[in-house]
This record gives C-alpha cells, structure tokens and sequence, in this order.
C-alpha cells in the first residue's frame, strides 16, 4: 500500500521556545501553530522582539522547541539530534539571508556548489551550480567572487545556492534589507517568479511592500501570531 506524501511543507502545533537567562525565562514564543501548503507563499511579519526570527530557526531546523510539534514534509523533526537537522537542513531547506552569506574568496559558482558538497555529491556539483545560476540570471558572472558583484547580483547568488539542493521550502529572512529599492525590487521579482514555478517561499519581513508579493501574511506579536490575511483580503 503506497503511502501519499504529505500535502502540507510546514506542520507546526503549539510550538513554544523558552530561554533561560540565568534564574529568568524568556519565553520568546508562545505556542504556535501554522500549516504551509506544497507551493505556497507566505510573509511572516511584526516588530522586533515578536518572536518572528525565532519561529524561522524552529522551522528552518536550526533549533528545537521548548514544547510542541514540527513536521517537515510529514517528518518530525521536533526533536532530532544537531546532526540529524544538519542533515534536514541540508537536504530539505534552503536559505536566503539579509547579509548574503556568501564566502567570500569562493567564486559565485563554488559558493553555489558548496552545499552540494557538504553532502557528498562532488561529482555533478558543478554543473548543478552553473544550471541554478543560470536559473537566476547570473550564470555570466559564475567566476566572480562576491567582491565584484553588486549587491543585488551577491543575493541571486545567495538565492541560487538555496535553490541547488532542490529544498521543500525556502526561508527568506528579510531578502532585501539590505538592497536599495531597485535591487529590492529585482529581487522580489525573482523569488515571486520561482514561486509560480512551484517552489514553495517562506519570508521574514518586516517590510509591508515585500509581504504584499507574498499569497499570505501572518503577523505576530509577543511570541504568537495575532492575525492572518490572504491575497484576496488585502485590495
């Protein structure tokens, strides 16, 4: 008997992160719970301090939860051992930060490459890189370092090292914060762009022009989320 693949990326249930400062708790979120459907987009926005960057390390597994329940594409990976979301994160998630994270004496392709080769798969690391540089436009500017790109140019780099493993989801932690407005949007056009070719987009804005391009909003406040629009509830 075949067993169908999860329709939900995301399944989050009373998701909770406490944090001990010495004789003091912290309690940074207060249980969460959210769904991301295969091939949806989503902005997750609020202040600073509302627990919105917390929530993206829970789901891009570079944390657990102090309570709760995540499953990534049908897996529970709520309480993995480091190396195990290592593993995850690797393989199923892919990352696009504000400040690139690009290595930099590494040229455009080689950082592209790089997480196929944390992974084992030297052998066909490089052309995988040069197919999803050119999927973002850059596939010119492969022997560059980040140095000699501009800074929209360095985060479709970033963007097309996410893209290389092929990930259930991509976590977009504020893409354009540090773009001006044209590189920004440039930027969003891509991401919008890869999205209707299915791949499925979380993003962590506090930007309310980045959120719009997104299918949903989720806004939160003080460790949980305290309301939610969909594309057609916003004119």
């Amino acid at each position: 008997m075949s067993t169908q693949p999860s329709p939900w990326v995301i399944e989050a249930e009373g998701l909770t992160k406490v944090y001990a400062l010495g004789a003091t708790t912290v309690p940074a979120l207060r249980g969460v719970t959210l769904r991301v459907a295969r091939g949806e987009s989503l902005a997750l926005m609020g202040p600073s301090g509302s627990g919105k960057s917390t929530l993206m390390h829970l789901l891009g597994c570079l944390d657990t939860p102090t309570a709760g329940s995540y499953r990534l594409e049908g897996q529970d990976v709520s309480r993995l051992s480091r190396d195990t979301r290592a593993r995850v994160r690797n393989a199923r998630i892919g990352f696009v930060f504000q400040t690139f994270n690009l290595l930099p004496r590494l040229s455009a392709l080689d950082n592209v490459a790089l997480p196929l080769l944390y992974r084992g798969n030297g052998a066909g690391a490089t052309k995988q890189a040069a197919r999803a540089l050119e999927r973002v436009g850059l596939g010119q500017r492969s022997a560059h370092r980040p140095s000699e790109l501009s800074g929209g140019e360095r985060q479709r780099v970033a963007i097309a090292r996410a893209l290389v493993t092929g990930p259930a989801i991509i976590l977009a932690d504020e893409p354009t914060g540090n773009l001006d407005s044209a590189n920004g949007i440039e930027i969003m056009g891509l991401l919008t762009g890869l999205h209707r070719e299915g791949v499925t987009l979380l993003i962590v804005t506090h930007d309310a022009r980045v959120a719009a391009h997104a299918g949903r909003r989720l806004y939160m406040r003080d460790g949980a989320i305290c309301r939610e629009e969909a594309e057609h509830d916003v004119a």
